[in-house]
């Protein structure tokens, strides 16, 4: 893969009010991670290695429907950014089932499984985690 390749951005939207794109809000994926970029006078890059996030989610009002948006909410294993939001994205099916698929090809390319993400609800943290006064059966995977 080439270099120009490799910095292709993949997909790319921002915050849409009814269904112009208005916002200050700019999403794009990049290079194997996401970028959220908001703000006006002041800005405010985010950033989340694709293979890092856990669980998509889409939602979608009545207004979201009738006008062609959505929210994607993204659960990730980051500990900045636990949450992300693409709020009001235009074709927000297709955009989730993309990310769904880009998520796994650099899970495979970065060969990240199943067992590599175990723990990484933000409810579970490795460090805190003492085995010798834990009761679960945790440490025996």
């Amino acid at each position: 893969m080439s270099k120009k390749e490799k910095h292709e951005i993949v997909w790319q939207d921002r915050k849409h009010h009814l269904w112009f794109p208005l916002g200050f809000s700019k999403y794009f994926v990049e290079n194997g991670r996401l970028y959220i970029d908001s703000g006006f006078l002041s800005s405010r890059e985010d950033e989340c290695l694709l293979y890092r996030i856990l669980d998509i989610s889409m939602k979608r009002n009545l207004l979201q429907r009738i006008f062609g948006t959505g929210t994607i909410e993204l659960n990730t294993k980051d500990r900045s950014t636990p949450i992300i939001r693409l709020e009001n994205i235009s074709h927000p099916l297709e955009t989730k089932r993309l990310l769904s698929n880009l998520i796994e090809e650099d899970r495979r390319d970065k060969r990240v499984e199943g067992k590599d993400m175990y723990g990484a609800s933000n409810h579970y943290d490795s460090v805190e985690h003492d085995i010798d006064d834990c009761d679960c059966d945790c440490h025996n995977l």
